[in-house]
């Protein structure tokens, strides 16, 4: 059986080791542009054999968190190409996650102070934005209410994507994540006790369930394909979801097995690259949120032929437990890599873990981003 240091390709991406460092939002880029500090942060954790980046807004109207970097515009483009120069030195693989929360944001994140959009006009109650407010000082705040896209707007948002995942080759990523977990725009289409739509991109049945995720993947996957890409260079499309999560005011419902799995087979007819699996039941706070059932595991390994990740509350010990069951290829790990750079080689030569200083992951500056050393340092 492979273990987590043995190297993987995704594709025609060769990739060093199993290890996935998973996306993280550490709101660093004041100016929704990533900047020498975040390369800094990414080339220290380059030894990932794959790094998924923060999510990274596909327009304005996207937004859900201040200080979290786009890449809709050149200047945008300019910064993730310095980080990709620095991670590509240091010998790392890097897909650009591309974001949109939906009805997750605030009238103080769009456009004009304008209301965010979604499947539904339904707000999502619990949900947390990052803002700063009208003192300029940063803070959590719950969701505005949002309207509903129109058929215009469905149009123009699939056409952000599309554009973002060409963005993401012009800026050197080796591939793109299509978020599609955690309670933001496409679970809100997915997700039947959310999109209470009648039109055909409700979510009655699972064909119209799937409309909108699928219709973002061929706009990606067409879009990946017609960019003006080096001859040789590997790039390839992936898609996260949550089937069980419940973040975000995104409730259970009947037919959440038979839905995902029907998505995992059309993304495979698609040849979409990987499929990546958000384990939620490890996320800290009131509510409790089930697991990903070893059952569904396995009912979409069946139908899905491409490459596997599962991340969520991961160890050493459990991500070998889950590649030796044959139902993953690889492992992501997120709160690890805050405090540990060099997590890689910790985990492989069994040396202790660094602690997070949890009043420095939502913060601006340096301080508990780039100050974590390695085990040697």
């Amino acid at each position: 059986m492979p273990t987590l240091f043995d190297s993987f390709r995704i594709g025609e991406m060769s990739l060093a080791n199993r290890v996935v460092m998973a996306p993280m939002t550490r709101v660093r880029s004041e100016s929704q542009v990533a900047d020498e500090m975040v390369a800094e942060y990414y080339a220290q954790r380059a030894t990932a054999g794959l790094i998924v980046s923060e999510g990274t807004f596909i327009s304005p109207v996207a937004r859900g968190f201040a200080a979290v970097p786009g890449i809709w515009k050149a200047s945008q483009v300019e910064g993730w190409e310095q980080v990709l120069d620095r991670v590509h030195a240091e010998g790392g693989r890097m897909v650009a996650q591309l974001w949109h929360c939906g009805r997750v944001s605030h009238t103080a994140l769009q456009p004009s102070g304008s209301a965010p959009v979604s499947s539904t006009s339904t707000p999502a109650r619990g949900a947390k934005c990052y803002i700063f407010d009208s003192r300029g000082e940063a803070r959590f705040t719950g969701a505005s209410d949002p309207v509903g896209l129109d058929d215009d707007g469905i149009a123009a948002t699939i056409a952000d994507y599309a554009r973002a995942a060409a963005h993401a080759v012009e800026a050197g990523f080796d591939g793109v994540e299509i978020h599609a977990a955690n309670g933001y725009l496409i679970q809100q289409f997915i997700n039947p006790g959310v999109n209470d739509r009648t039109d055909d991109w409700g979510a009655q049945t699972v064909d119209k369930r799937l409309r909108f995720p699928l219709a973002v993947t061929d706009a990606v996957l067409a879009a990946v394909r017609d960019a003006d890409r080096e001859p040789g260079v590997d790039f390839a499309v992936g898609m996260r979801i949550s089937p069980y999560g419940t973040v975000n005011d995104i409730p259970l419902y009947d037919g959440v097995e038979n839905t995902y799995v029907t998505l995992a087979r059309e993304l495979g007819r698609r040849g979409v690259d990987f499929i990546h699996v958000a384990d939620q039941s490890s996320t800290t706070g009131d509510v409790v949120v089930p697991g990903v059932p070893r059952g569904f595991m396995e009912h979409m390994r069946e139908e899905y032929g491409g490459a596997v990740i599962f991340t969520g509350g991961q160890d050493a010990q459990s991500a070998q437990e889950w590649l030796d069951s044959g139902l993953v290829d690889l492992v992501g790990f997120g709160r690890p890599y805050i405090a540990n750079p060099d997590l890689v080689r910790r985990m492989r030569d069994g040396l202790p873990l660094a602690d997070v200083d949890p009043d420095t992951i939502y913060a601006q500056g340096p301080e508990g981003y780039v100050d974590y050393l390695a085990y040697d340092a």
